[in-house]
């Protein structure tokens, strides 16, 4: 675990120093090209140093287009056209101060329902389609699937928008973990919990989800645990509990990569 956090902060120091050098060299150039030149000419310049920077962000993408620090398996999934991943640098997490889920979920005043009814997984071909799940976030039911990656199922990885929740159903059918966070959550807090996500994020999905009566909600194939409210560390050992538990235990069994 400690190694995986290494590795990430020395990616992490890569890519800022990379981005300090094309910084550099774009103020040489427009050092260059100084020499009492009118405001024009000066505006030019700046413009060009904006473009190089973009250009400079942009070759950043993983060789599948993605922010690395998203962590999108798309070989083992769908990613949705024109949904924004989350490529944000999550916060570090603590050591566990709980590894036990039922002893987390209790310190953390969660709710844990496990081993519910199974509602079904009947595909239909319509993303939006508006299913009556008995439980929110849902954990089993029908669900869409298509002609693309990993049958329709949402790609592994960190989300910025909310995709289909019918996705979500059946990415937790191939046995993925889904973290759930309220989006009223402060930035500060959401970075807390991709944190955790990215500590291990092989088989794992986050994503921000207003319609459910949680502020932290973690599921998979008939398994569930909300938290009410979020509280920090206590609620960050549910969510790592929880993964650790259930990963990789749907109906359908697809790899889980990283």
């Amino acid at each position: 675990m400690a190694n995986l956090r290494s590795v990430r902060r020395e990616e992490s120091a890569g890519i800022r120093v990379r981005m300090l050098v094309a910084t550099l060299v774009a103020g040489a150039a427009l050092m260059t090209g100084c020499g009492g030149g009118d405001e024009e000419e000066s505006t030019t310049a700046s413009t060009s140093s904006t473009t190089s920077t973009t250009t400079t962000t942009e070759v950043e993408l993983d060789e599948n287009g993605y922010p690395p620090l998203a962590y999108v398996q798309p070989l083992i999934g769908h990613v949705p056209e024109g949904i924004e991943l989350d490529g944000r640098e999550g916060t570090p997490p603590e050591a566990p101060g709980e590894t036990d889920l039922e002893a987390a979920a209790e310190a953390a005043s969660c709710e844990l329902q496990l081993d519910l009814p199974d509602e079904g997984n009947a595909h239909f071909a319509d993303e939006d389609k508006e299913v009556d799940y008995e439980t929110s976030p849902p954990t089993s039911g029908d669900h869409y699937a298509g002609n693309e990656s990993g049958s329709g199922a949402l790609a592994d990885g960190a989300y910025l928008e909310t995709p289909a929740i019918t996705r979500v159903v059946h990415s937790q059918e191939h046995g993925r973990v889904v973290i759930h966070y309220s989006p009223d959550l402060s930035e500060e807090e959401q970075l807390e919990i991709k944190g955790v996500f990215e500590e291990d994020p092989a088989g794992a999905i986050l994503i921000p989800n207003a319609d459910m009566p949680y502020e932290v909600a973690v599921t998979a194939w008939t398994q569930l645990v909300g938290c009410g409210e979020y509280e920090g560390a206590t609620t960050l050992d549910v969510v790592a509990a929880f993964r650790d538990v259930y990963r990789g235990k749907g109906p359908e069994r697809f790899p889980i990569e990283l």
